[in-house]
């Protein structure tokens, strides 16, 4: 796990879980309200209060580039650049603190919502940056989501594959390096392959180790 502080040009993986892996996500609203959390609060701005999230784009500089993200019912992934001094850091303080207040406030709870502080992993090399871009863009299909928890789900797959569709990823930055929106395709597509065989290897030397 890296440890802060986080450099400017650098990307790197966010991940947390619910404390005692409880659901962050208790329906689709939530999922949209988070996701609304990551636009508005992506600013060098000020913030009087996080709960009322500001309406229409903001000004100022931003924090970081979403290149790009899932939210599962339990957990998220993100994938950022830090764009600004201390942005990583501000930018997931106000993350935590404001979508926690939205939601005690909404299913009338107290405490905290995260296991604790947010994961990070620093992204070394190019190839890990694309591998990763797949590995957040379809993790809701590397857990192999069922329906009743996949509608909780919101990811930027979608983002990245539909030639018309605007959302808040910094997507060139990935698709650049490839020649079209398909040969991306392909690469994530094949890349999932292996990363569930990775993951039942995985399972099935865990589970020798146990027997």
């Amino acid at each position: 796990m890296y440890r802060e502080p986080f450099e400017k040009g650098e990307f790197y993986h966010i991940y947390n879980h619910g404390v005692e892996d409880r659901n962050i996500f208790g329906d689709e609203d939530d999922s949209v309200r988070f996701l609304e959390c990551l636009e508005a609060f992506n600013t060098t701005e000020s913030f009087g209060g996080l709960y009322m999230i500001p309406r229409g784009s903001t000004s100022g500089t931003k924090l970081v580039n979403v290149v790009s993200y899932c939210l599962n019912p339990n957990h998220y992934h993100l994938l950022l650049e830090q764009v600004s001094e201390g942005g990583i850091s501000e930018f997931m303080k106000r993350i935590g603190g404001g979508y926690t207040l939205y939601f005690n406030n909404k299913y009338k709870r107290k405490g905290t919502l995260f296991r604790g502080k947010f994961r990070s992993v620093w992204v070394s090399t190019e190839e890990y940056l694309l591998y990763l871009s797949v590995y957040v863009n379809l993790n809701f299909k590397v857990h192999k989501l069922p329906d009743d928890l996949l509608r909780l789900a919101r990811s930027s797959w979608t983002e990245y594959i539909e030639k018309t569709k605007r959302g808040i990823c910094k997507k060139d930055i990935i698709l650049k390096q490839f020649k079209n929106i398909e040969e991306y395709r392909k690469y994530a597509e094949d890349s999932l392959i292996l990363m569930l065989e990775k993951k039942e290897s995985d399972r099935q030397m865990k589970y020798l180790a146990i027997d």
